[in-house]
C-alpha cells in the first residue's frame, strides 16, 4: 500500500506510531518500524541523555526509518533535546505541544523530516507555509492530551485546504478507520492505542488489562473546563479530578494533584485504589481486545483495510 507517508518516510505501510510518554520506548518503536509502520520515541518528560540513548538503542533494533517526538513547551529541556536529535540522526521529528515554525528549519537544514501534530485549520496553513514536510491533524478522541474538534471534524476541514500530505489520528484502531481517512483524502493514519496492546510495549500489564477490560462510555476527559483536557479510562483519580475541577478548585491545585501521574501510570498501572492516574486512550475501545506482536496489529489493519477498499467501488456501480 503506496500513498505520500510511506514514499516521503520510506516506509510500508502508511501507519505512523503516535508516540506515548513514558511508553514508546526503543523496544516498541523498532518493532513498529520492523513490522512496516513508522515507529516514534516519546521524549515528552525525558532529557537529552535518555534522547541519545534512546535513538542509538533503537538504531541498534532496527534498521528501518523511525522518529521521534518532541514537545514543544518542555524548556529548557527542549532546546537540548533538540540539539541531541540533530547530533544523533534520525529520519523524522514530530513536533506538537506549541508553535513548530522557529524549529522547522534547524531541523530540516540537518536533513531530518518535519511532522507537525496540528488542531485546527489555520494552524495547518501556517505550518505549510513554515514548510513543514507533512502534517497530522489529531482529533479529541485521541488519548492523552486533546483538542476541540473530532477527526471526522478535521478532515472535513482541513484536507482540501493544504497540499501537504495529512494524516489522520484519534480514535483510530483497525483498518476501517484507515480506509476511510484514505477515502477522505489523508495519506495515512496515527495510531497510538492499540500499540499500547503489543506485546512489546512496556508500559505496566495491568494498563493493557484496562483496556481491554472496558468498553466506549469508560473514555474520560478531565481538565476541559480549564483548557487542557486529557483523555484515557476512567478511575478513582479521574472522578476525584473531576469532582475537584467542577467544584472550581484552582489550577493550581489541580496540576499538583495530577503532577507525576503519567510516568506513575506507566511504570505501576493505576494501582489497586485506582488513584496512580488514569490509562491515557482513545475512544476506539471496543476493538481493542487482545495482546499481539505489533507487526500482527499492522498486518491486521493493512489487511482490513485493503479488504475494505476494494470493495468500495460496488458502492458507486
Amino acid at each position: 500500500m503506496r500513498t505520500k507517508l510511506t514514499r516521503l518516510l520510506g516506509i510500508e505501510y502508511p501507519i505512523l506510531m503516535g508516540a506515548m510518554a513514558w511508553i514508546t520506548t526503543a523496544k516498541l518503536v523498532a518493532a513498529v518500524s520492523n513490522g512496516g509502520g513508522a515507529g516514534v520515541l516519546g521524549s515528552g518528560g525525558r532529557d537529552d541523555s535518555w534522547v541519545r540513548d534512546q535513538i542509538r538503542e533503537t538504531k541498534e533494533l532496527t534498521d528501518k526509518p523511525f522518529g521521534i517526538n518532541v514537545s514543544l513547551e518542555t524548556t529548557p529541556l527542549r532546546d537540548k533535546i533538540v540539539d541531541a536529535i540533530i547530533d544523533e540522526g534520525i529520519s523524522f521529528v514530530t513536533l506538537g505541544a506549541g508553535d513548530p515554525r522557529p524549529f522547522i528549519p534547524k531541523f530540516k537544514t540537518a536533513g531530518i523530516k518535519v511532522v507537525c501534530i496540528i488542531p485546527n485549520t489555520k494552524l495547518a496553513k501556517r505550518i505549510e507555509a513554515a514548510g513543514a514536510d507533512m502534517i497530522v491533524i489529531e482529533g479529541m478522541e485521541s488519548g492523552g492530551r486533546i483538542g476541540n474538534l473530532t477527526t471526522m471534524a478535521l478532515m472535513t476541514n482541513v484536507l482540501p485546504e493544504v497540499g501537504l500530505p495529512v494524516v489522520v489520528a484519534g480514535g483510530i484502531a483497525d483498518g476501517r478507520g484507515l480506509a476511510a481517512a484514505l477515502i477522505m483524502g489523508a495519506c495515512g493514519v496515527q495510531i497510538g492505542s492499540r500499540f499500547l496492546l503489543s506485546e512489546e510495549c512496556e508500559s505496566h500489564p495491568s494498563n493493557a488489562q484496562a483496556i481491554i477490560n472496558a468498553t466506549d462510555t469508560d473514555s474520560i476527559t478531565t481538565g476541559w473546563s480549564r483548557g487542557m483536557g486529557m483523555r484515557g479510562l476512567r478511575s478513582a483519580f479521574s472522578d476525584k479530578y473531576l469532582e475537584m475541577e467542577v467544584s472550581g478548585a484552582p489550577l493550581a491545585r489541580l496540576n499538583e494533584f495530577a503532577t507525576g501521574c503519567s510516568r506513575k501510570v506507566a511504570e505501576e498501572g493505576v494501582g489497586p485504589d485506582g488513584m496512580n492516574g488514569i490509562v491515557q486512550c482513545g475512544e476506539g475501545l471496543v476493538p481493542l481486545r487482545r495482546i499481539q506482536p505489533a507487526a500482527e496489529i499492522i498486518r491486521e489493519v493493512i489487511e482490513e483495510a485493503e479488504s475494505l477498499l476494494k470493495t468500495a467501488p460496488e458502492l458507486v456501480k
